[in-house]
């Protein structure tokens, strides 16, 4: 956004302001919370359009500068976000997947048609190597989903094998003559994907029996053990939640869920990612509304059958779901990231912040060209989404201890039959110390004044970034890649009380000096 129109939506927003009343926020520094797990931060790359082929693997011979085939620039913009884990190779690719199709020689291994992803070929380039090269070069964690919809659980078994094995057996010697030494750190494992859809559409049951079966099998040597993810259900499908948390007592970390934000809720209309009404701004922020309480129904269901708090939630796929970009392959799944997907992701940050002593991973769907991407590419282009900036800004919540945040005061933004709160907000401590606040004005034509205090008493000064625009679809291109950008944002007390104004549509994250 040029600094021009930035000012001007500043100056309109404290006009605006003066004549409404304030809303107050109380930060309850001295009621720590549990810990923000910086696996919420996670990232989500399946084979499934640009997602990885062109967005992230060029190849070695390309002219596109690339370490061993990854992409430089791409690599480096997403080490800036510090990638704290990301899960491969799906999503829906994952239970059609066959590990050893990706290893050895790469012009020896066998194309594949992805039956899931717009019937292309599979050159499978990237396979288990060039995946944990880029997790090595990204310094992240590895989640990595096992095909249980059409593989074996001795394939699953092996490929667990050749990844961890530290002695001299078969796999190892194999793994060594395809280039590694030493064995991978493998921190999560997940048996199957969306087993009730894609991943085979079974019956919890059935999946239970298949997971403790799987399970069983799934060994690794002492001190490289991953933890074992089973694939749960979607929105309110609680028997899934019911039917895990009951049946598998023994080597299960966490059971996953899934949620989309579609503005219609019709996927075979889902609107447009541009040039949409303000009635689909409103619909698609109304869905993490939703989402906070299908996890608080979820997580009755866990309290009941898991009161010591061993199985976790990962909300490992989640996001906005538009209709694919005009000219382009329904099945790659390409669409536009505006400022409402930024704001989207705030809402969806704050949610899993509340939710954080059950929630520890979520992975946005996805990290590349893909959905929800923070990074979109056009051959040697590459372009910073407005989603990117919502991560960024949102570093200091890593490993941060979460407080609670009283609001009072907060209007409702209404429009149509969806009704929202015009403020969300999220407090937390910092791993380095600092006191930060994330706020995100959900309403995008009205300004909110606020008044800020810490354990009741006053605050002296914030400073930190703001994320805004001139209009609710917004978007970074080529030809103008920064026009919705962090901008440094100040304020300090007057006369002992710090009031503050949030513009219209923003995102806020600030670090906050009582």
């Amino acid at each position: 956004m040029p600094m021009k129109h930035l000012f001007a939506t500043l100056a309109l927003a404290a006009a605006t302001a003066q004549a409404a009343e304030p809303v107050k926020i109380n930060i309850q520094a001295d009621q720590p919370g549990p810990v923000i797990a910086r696996q919420i931060y996670g990232q989500f790359g399946e084979h499934l359009g640009a997602g990885i082929y062109e967005g992230l693997w060029v190849g070695t011979d390309s002219k596109i500068p690339n370490v061993r085939g990854w992409r430089t620039d791409v690599v480096t913009a997403l080490k800036a976000l510090k990638v704290p884990v990301l899960r491969w190779p799906g999503g829906c690719f994952a239970d059609e997947y066959h590990w050893r199709d990706g290893i050895g020689p790469q012009a020896q291994r066998p194309p594949r048609v992805n039956t899931s992803w717009g019937g292309v070929i599979e050159p499978n380039s990237v396979g288990t190597h060039e995946f944990m090269d880029l997790a090595d070069q990204l310094g992240t964690e590895v989640y990595i989903n096992a095909n249980l919809g059409s593989g074996t659980v001795a394939e699953m078994a092996q490929w667990l094998e050749y990844l961890t094995a530290e002695g001299d057996t078969a796999l190892a010697r194999e793994r060594r003559a395809n280039g590694r030494d030493k064995p991978w750190r493998i921190q999560y494992w997940g048996i199957g994907n969306e087993s009730w859809g894609c991943g085979g559409h079974m019956k919890p049951s059935y999946y239970a029996d298949q997971y403790k079966q799987w399970a069983t099998f799934a060994k690794a040597p002492r001190g490289n053990r991953p933890k074992l993810v089973a694939s749960g259900g979607q929105e309110l499908e609680l028997h899934w939640t019911e039917t895990l948390s009951a049946e598998i007592k023994d080597r299960m970390a966490a059971i996953t869920h899934h949620q989309y934000s579609l503005p219609t809720r019709d996927w075979k209309k889902k609107g447009s990612a541009v040039n949409f009404p303000e009635s689909e701004w409103i619909s698609t922020l109304a869905v993490p509304q939703t989402i906070d309480g299908y996890l608080a129904k979820h997580r009755e269901i866990l309290d009941r059958n898991d009161p010591a708090k061993k199985v976790a939630i990962y909300f490992d796929e989640w996001g906005s779901w538009y209709d694919p970009e005009p000219g382009t392959d329904p099945g790659f799944l390409v669409q536009r990231n505006t400022l409402r997907d930024a704001v989207l992701s705030a809402l969806h940050f704050h949610v899993f912040h509340r939710h954080a002593d059950r929630v520890k991973m979520a992975n946005i769907a996805q990290m590349v060209n893909v959905l929800q991407a923070v990074v979109i590419t056009d051959k040697e282009r590459m372009v910073l989404t407005p989603t990117y900036h919502a991560f960024a800004m949102h570093l200091p919540f890593m490993d941060a201890t979460s407080l609670p945040v009283q609001l009072s005061g907060v209007p409702d933004y209404t429009l149509g039959k969806y009704s929202i709160p015009a403020l969300s907000a999220s407090a937390a401590k910092a791993a380095d110390g600092k006191l930060i606040l994330s706020l995100s004005n959900t309403n995008p034509n009205q300004p909110l004044p606020l008044q800020l205090a810490v354990g009741g008493k006053g605050v002296r000064a914030v400073s930190g970034q703001l994320l805004t625009a001139a209009t609710m679809d917004a978007q970074n291109w080529y030809d103008a890649p920064d026009r919705v950008k962090p901008q440094p944002f100040k304020a300090e007390a007057k006369g002992g009380v710090l009031a503050l104004n949030v513009p219209a549509k923003s995102v806020l994250v600030l670090e906050v000096q009582p």
